[in-house]
């Protein structure tokens, strides 16, 4: 079973989903990817997040992308 990689809670940043076990919301790496800022460099501003997880995200949004075009086309 994989472990939960995203979470929302209203208990953690009023219901934003953050990376599971932190407090990073998962926007702010979308964010840092639109403004040109690499994977490390936001992995180093937020050492909670792990690569693995951020990996993982990226995937998962791939994957329902993917599944989203299949669906339209």
């Amino acid at each position: 079973m994989h472990k939960k990689l995203i979470q929302s809670s209203k208990d953690i940043l009023g219901g934003t989903p953050v990376f599971s076990g932190t407090r990073v919301p998962v926007r702010t790496m979308i964010d840092y990817l639109e403004d040109g800022k690499s994977i490390d460099d936001f992995l180093e501003d937020f050492p909670s997040v792990s690569r693995s997880q951020a990996i993982s995200v990226l995937e998962l949004a791939k994957e329902n992308i993917a599944g989203r075009h299949a669906r339209v086309a």
